[in-house]
């Protein structure tokens, strides 16, 4: 089943001498409950295409397509809602609020979707547990190793149970150990049959995809 189907994507900034194609033309369909790998050098548009295909921002021409919804015909507002209910997302800079424990970093997006205290905590609290923090609720983010709290992201980005999870270099930061407890983090995550669509630099990692998506100077490499 095509869960993402990309049609002619184009992502230009500025105009005449100054314009940028950053994306050209990007044909691509992902599947539902695959794990997929976004590759190329740095420039090439990878965490561009990543941010289109999670709604972060739109192109400039070209369809979008999640779930059989055409994306590129929604307004901010109507994004913003489709995004929160299917996704997650997972970034290198972990973007955990300092002044939250890890409890309520998770915590956090059932507050936006509305949802009563008592289920925000029990769920927060599974999570946590799910990626090996149960005994580190209370900690804050500075009190946390990097992969800890790239763990905290993760289980953050699962709050509203998501289709699809997307995570740009999410071991960028980390050292290769912690690098690989992520990876086999997302590794299970997809075995449940979340769908995986991440951006890396790092070879190693392909090992866990079913697809690579090669790009090059804003195009994808046959």
């Amino acid at each position: 089943m095509t869960l993402i189907e990309a049609k002619n994507i184009w992502k230009i900034y500025g105009k005449g001498e100054a314009k940028t194609e950053v994306l050209k033309g990007i044909d691509l369909k992902i599947e539902k409950s695959e794990f997929v790998a976004i590759m190329g050098p740095s420039g090439c548009g990878k965490s561009t295409l990543l941010n289109i295909l999670g709604l972060l921002d739109v192109p400039n021409k070209g369809e979008l397509h999640i779930k059989g919804k055409k994306t590129t015909l929604m307004d901010e507002n109507e994004r913003a809602v489709f995004r929160r209910k299917i996704s997650g997302f997972i970034f290198q800079q972990f973007h955990l609020i300092n002044t939250l424990t890890a409890l309520g970093n998770v915590v956090l997006p059932l507050i936006l979707d509305e949802k009563d205290e008592k289920y925000r905590i029990s769920r927060a609290k599974e999570l946590l547990k799910s990626v090996d923090l149960g005994h580190r609720e209370n900690y804050y983010p500075n009190q946390l190793s990097g992969g800890q709290q790239q763990r905290v992201a993760i289980a953050r980005a699962l709050a509203n149970k998501p289709e699809i999870i997307f995570a740009d270099e999410p071991t960028g930061n980390l050292d290769s150990k912690s690098g690989r407890q992520v990876l086999e983090t997302l590794k299970k995550l997809h075995e449940e049959g979340i769908t995986i669509i991440m951006v890396t630099h790092d070879k190693e990692f392909t090992k866990y995809a079913t697809k690579i998506i090669r790009m090059k100077d804003g195009e994808i490499e046959p």
